[in-house]
């Protein structure tokens, strides 16, 4: 009998044309004049786009063809920036300020509700399938869809690992609420990194997230994003049929995805 194994890879060369001006700057917050860390930069709708570092430095190419697109600025504690490409063109400084955002504290009713710690997501241990991080793509996420009907408390976020060929991994955990067809919005106050050294990457990898205080009201996507330059390599999931796993190849482009489920899940408190 033949045996064989299946290989899924959901990342898609890009397709816009690598001729293009090269620009540099800084995304620096308005306030105290501190660079921004890992600040979303990109072409919206479109393929193009990048990640600032930690010491807010960033570098993109665009495409003269994209001067009527819009280019925009997005992070995590921040108001975003939006700018039409032509006219980010024409700036002598490509350096960005960006605004503090100030979130309104909603009123905690507190009232007797049962919750049920149960996993959502895909919990294969499969070689035979797998997706994930093909190459050190700045901006590239990818997760899966929690189908939650009232609310839920966030734990652990675990994932397996098939193969990964980094020294150290650094992502960044998002969390999203549905917006529309295709259309997410995050919905955490602060970002949360994860770091972990080569030393410590398990088949199984779990992130505690209790004090992160995460609590999702309804449907969301949780993803792992790519942010930091970890030089070349990949880093793969194994992956299970049935399923959908939802992916955007950088930084403010359009999500799409792929009938296969990524292992990735939740432990989670959920409202019954």
């Amino acid at each position: 009998m033949n045996h064989f194994k299946i290989f899924i890879v959901f990342i898609i060369s890009l397709n816009y044309s690598v001729y293009g001006q090269n620009y540099t700057g800084m995304i620096i917050n308005e306030r105290d004049q501190n660079p921004v860390e890992f600040v979303n930069i990109g072409v919206v709708g479109r393929n193009i786009g990048t990640i600032s570092d930690e010491n807010g430095k960033y570098s993109l190419l665009i495409d003269k063809k994209f001067e009527n697109d819009t280019l925009k600025f997005s992070c995590i504690g921040f108001e975003s920036f939006s700018i039409i490409v032509s006219n980010f063109i024409k700036l002598a400084n490509k350096n960005i300020f960006l605004k503090e955002k100030i979130y309104e504290l909603k009123e905690v009713i507190v009232s007797p509700k049962k919750f049920k710690e149960k996993i959502l997501g895909y919990t294969s241990r499969s070689k035979a399938i797998r997706g994930g991080f093909k190459e050190n793509k700045l901006g590239y996420e990818c997760g899966v869809f929690l189908k939650i009907k009232k609310s839920a408390v966030i734990n652990k976020l675990n994932f397996n690992v098939l193969d990964c060929s980094y020294d150290t991994l650094f992502y960044r955990i998002n969390f999203y609420r549905v917006a529309g067809k295709m259309e997410f919005e995050n919905i955490l106050t602060k970002p949360i990194y994860f770091k972990i050294p080569k030393d410590k990457i398990k088949d199984k990898i779990s992130i505690d997230l209790t004090s992160e205080n995460i609590r999702v009201n309804g449907n969301c996507l949780v993803t792992i994003e790519h942010i930091k330059d970890l030089g070349n390599g990949y880093l793969w999931f194994s992956g299970s049929f049935p399923g959908r796993t939802y992916y955007r190849k950088t930084s403010q482009g359009n999500w799409e995805s792929v009938p296969f489920g990524i292992s990735i899940n939740v432990e989670a408190k959920i409202e019954e």
